[in-house]
């Protein structure tokens, strides 16, 4: 590496840290994950979604699961993104309890739009269970309810 080249990396080593250091602090709670969570969801970001959830991820909706993060991601990760994009959600209540090493986080939304020409108003309850491990917290279980 020359020496330009090699000035160039140590000038932008700071901020590289610190957008590290940010991104990480973004994901420091639960509520920050599940947020972060829909807000991939919404944007279309099917890797930061899968990123947010463990391997064993478990998910059930509707009377139906998802036992692995990859069933989700070849199942209904795409149309829940294309809904989330289509409609907008509102948090109406949140809580959260749990200790430093699994955490859940129950929240109440109400979601409106219009989806594949059919509009929507639902009320919605879901529940999340997160892990936290070396990598930070993970999404282990999600269950969903609407009508």
């Amino acid at each position: 590496m020359n020496h330009r080249a090699l000035a160039a990396a140590l000038l932008l080593l700071p901020s590289m840290l610190t957008a590290s250091a940010g991104a990480e602090a973004e994901l420091s709670t639960p509520e920050t994950v599940v947020d972060a969570f829909h807000e991939a969801l919404g944007g279309g970001d099917r890797q930061a979604v899968l990123d947010l959830l463990a391997e064993d991820v478990l998910i059930f909706e509707s009377g139906g699961a998802e036992l692995s993060r990859d069933e989700y991601a070849h199942h209904h990760l795409g149309s829940d993104m294309e809904f989330s994009a289509a409609t907008e959600s509102k948090v109406v209540d949140r809580r959260r309890g749990g200790d430093e090493e699994t955490s859940w986080v129950l929240t109440r939304t109400e979601t409106s739009g219009t989806f594949r020409d059919r509009e929507i108003s639902a009320r919605g309850t879901e529940t999340m269970i997160l892990s936290r491990g070396e990598s930070g917290w993970k999404i282990v279980h999600i269950h969903w309810s609407s009508r």
